[in-house]
């Protein structure tokens, strides 16, 4: 730590960094930032930075207002995108208590708890996100329209998304985030990015910085880029299918040469978890009403709970690995907009659930589970995944290992915050309301 510390003071010299961001993330997965001088990075290592909680969404209550940010020096980097007029570098921080503990809802706190208990059983976790949204030519919620008519895979000479991707990327790299590859997505102005493999905490960190470079790089070329899960009525929704292992020093834990598809018991059991468990912590993963229009929507989006191998339509899908270290699980029901935070908590807490209990999984889905009808589903054990963020509270309130992983203060506030968005939602007299019944009734 102390090398690391040493490493950012002199890096801030060397590069005449003039502001330093620090970042954290609020409950619901905004990321926030404060700037101090350059001057004062070496006190907030030692002592933190004195920030009023109560005023960050569901970080405390008021009468627990002082909390205390504490940078993280292995995520230093300078922001490429603030140019050298005006330096500018971020960490990451940790959230405490005015005693040095981790705040209880602190989302990457959370995080932090739920790779401990991995780790107490001997596991470290790793995760590998494909990252898909939309970019649009301009922010009008009225009338949102994308910047091409491209498809899956297109390649657009001279096209909007291709100098974005190409600028994304580099941006990245100077970041430090590896970027294994991207490109156009089905829908029209729809792209993917997808980083490589880290631990779960890095992987988390990277997302939300990666949410704010492809911003920054909208604005810079005049678009907007949109992660909501489900933004055009008629075109495919944008997921972030995330693969992810789990590690027993440096084996694969998910790895056994003669297990079908080459997954483990280890895994077969991490995915049976995932299953049975998915209901109840798809309000976290999908934690929009707009999330439910994705998942709902047919275009891919998984909707019931199966798992396969070539399978898109499964919830889980089990890809076959050549390589011992490259055996995983994909997890294809989370949206873009999650909080990666308490996404990859919930999903690790399931797995490992599946694990410790023993779970066996159920028969592979090897048909499309979209062609089949509801009667088809039920008879192969095809439940539902929530049909609406209203549905997904209710599971998620009943839920054991939801409230444990996240932890009160976490799970009281994530409820709260979101019965309070299906009631307004719920409140709306919609368009398609007024067409179909104003002249009709």
């Amino acid at each position: 730590m102390d090398k690391q510390r040493d490493f950012v003071l002199r890096t801030i010299e060397e590069r005449g960094v003039k502001f330093v961001r620090l970042w954290f993330t609020d409950v619901l997965g905004t990321l926030k930032s404060v700037a101090i001088a350059p001057a004062e990075v070496e006190s907030a290592f030692a002592e933190g930075l004195g920030i009023d909680g109560s005023s960050i969404e569901g970080l405390t209550t008021a009468s627990e207002a002082d909390v205390i940010a504490r940078p993280d020096p292995a995520t230093f980097q300078v922001l490429p995108w603030r140019g050298e007029v005006d330096p500018t570098a971020r960490m990451f921080c940790d959230i405490l208590t005015p005693d040095g503990e981790g705040a209880a809802a602190d989302p990457r706190n959370v995080l932090k708890r739920a790779l401990a208990r991995a780790a107490e059983r001997g596991f470290s976790f790793y995760t590998h996100p494909e990252c898909e949204f939309y970019l649009l030519k301009d922010a009008d919620p009225s009338n949102p329209t994308p910047v091409d008519q491209a498809g899956y895979f297109d390649n657009v000479p001279g096209g909007t998304a291709n100098d974005f991707r190409r600028a994304s990327v580099r941006m990245l790299e100077d970041l430090g985030i590896s970027v294994e590859f991207s490109h156009h997505e089905a829908g029209p102005g729809q792209n993917e990015i997808d980083l490589r493999y880290a631990d779960a905490l890095s992987t988390a960190d990277n997302i939300q910085t990666f949410r704010t470079v492809v911003k920054e790089v909208a604005i810079a070329q005049g678009v907007h880029a949109t992660f909501m899960p489900k933004p055009l009525q008629a075109q495919p929704g944008s997921g972030m299918h995330t693969h992810m292992s789990l590690f027993e020093g440096e084996q694969n834990a998910f790895h056994d040469a003669a297990g079908q598809y080459g997954l483990s018991r280890t895994g077969r059991q991490f995915v049976a978890g995932l299953l049975r468990h998915a209901p109840e912590f798809t309000a976290v993963t999908n934690q929009f009403v707009n999330s439910y229009k994705r998942l709902w929507a047919g275009d891919e989006a998984p909707s019931h709970i199966s798992w396969g191998h070539n399978n898109r339509s499964a919830l889980v899908r089990v890809p076959l690995s050549n390589k011992p270290q490259s055996a995983r699980v994909e997890y294809r029901g989370i949206d873009a907009a999650a909080n990666p935070y308490l996404a990859f908590s919930v999903m690790l807490a399931a797995g490992l659930k599946g694990i410790e209990e023993g779970y066996e999984l159920p028969e592979e889905a090897t048909t499309e589970v979209w062609s089949l009808t509801d009667k088809e589903r039920r008879a192969l054990g095809y439940e539902p995944l929530p049909s609406s963020l209203d549905r997904a509270l209710g599971l998620m309130e009943d839920s054991e290992l939801v409230a444990e992983t996240l932890g009160e203060q976490v799970f009281e506030f994530f409820l709260q915050s979101k019965r309070a968005d299906w009631r307004r939602y719920r409140a709306q007299v919609t368009q398609y309301e007024l067409e179909a019944n104003l002249t009709l009734l």
